[in-house]
């Protein structure tokens, strides 16, 4: 399977009522809607990524915001392999370290004396602790007691939360990804790990039917969110608790209101570099 990769490389105009964080919130608004699925920001501006069967160039070039006088967006785009990706990965990942319990890893790292050591293969699939978002969501399942609860890891992309979870004493775990690399991934990832109660879907909101789950986590773009909480929300009983990440802390607000209509209330926020995480209980 072959990504494309789209690098955004954003000037804001000194005299421009907008900052770049905001361009970026718009980016990845717009871009999610082209079925762009992973979004890493850098010094820059932001990278994209998308499966080159679904990659719309001429959309692209179409973007409104990418014809606002306000700001200059030079973008460049990358076919990247799976050979390619995965040489990139093994000479720039390094291991990630949370809350001093748990470690993410390579196979080829050392091992640390931490509370819970995984160790992963990322390759297309996203989820390696290095973002805000995963370790974020990675900080909260840490603090919350995980012994014989059923799990739900929607957008599980390396499966490293189901596995954190699964570590953590979980009875049963569903793993669902509707990327085909990340499916097979995740697949991987667990049998590394030894984790032999998760099991990987391929698909989305549609897998789920009359399970129910204890915890769900969903680190997932807004949009994907607004649309899928309600599926989630029917799956949940009453005290049953979910995870959500992969939007702004200007986005909070939004989640909020949806949330409150489907019976949720929160009990839980972390903040890290203007990303956000939250956690709900249904009443």
């Amino acid at each position: 399977m072959t990504y494309i990769e789209v690098y955004f490389n954003i000037k804001v105009l000194d005299s421009a009522e907008i900052n770049a964080e905001m361009v970026r919130e718009i980016l990845v608004a717009e871009l999610s809607a082209l079925n762009f699925d992973s979004f890493v920001n850098n010094n820059e501006g932001l990278q994209a990524y998308v499966q080159e069967d679904a990659f719309d160039e001429q959309a692209l070039k179409d973007l409104y915001i990418l014809h606002n006088p306000n700001f200059e967006i030079k973008i460049e785009v990358n076919s990247i392999e799976q050979q390619n990706w995965n040489a990139e990965w093994e000479k720039n990942f390094e291991p990630i370290e949370v809350d001093g319990k748990c470690v993410v890893r390579a196979f080829f790292h050392e091992k640390k004396q931490v509370d819970y050591d995984i160790v992963i293969t990322p390759k297309m699939s996203f989820g390696t602790g290095h973002h805000e978002t995963t370790y974020q969501m990675i900080s909260q399942i840490l603090n919350l007691d995980m012994k014989s609860k059923r799990i739900l890891d929607m957008g599980c992309g390396t499966g490293v939360l189901a596995i954190l979870a699964a570590m953590k004493g979980a009875d049963s775990i569903t793993a669902i990804d509707i990327d085909e690399w990340a499916y097979f991934n995740a697949i991987e990832n667990t049998l590394d790990n030894k984790c032999g109660n998760i099991i990987v879907k391929h698909g989305g909101a549609e897998l789920l039917s009359n399970d129910s789950f204890d915890f769900i986590f969903a680190n997932i773009n807004l949009n994907i969110l607004l649309n899928d909480m309600s599926s989630y929300a029917r799956v949940m009983n009453s005290g049953s608790k979910i995870i959500l990440s992969g939007f702004y802390t200007s986005d909070v607000s939004i989640l909020n209101k949806k949330a409150e209509s489907l019976g949720l209330y929160s009990i839980g926020k972390t903040e890290k570099n203007k990303w956000a995480a939250l956690l709900y209980q249904m009443r």
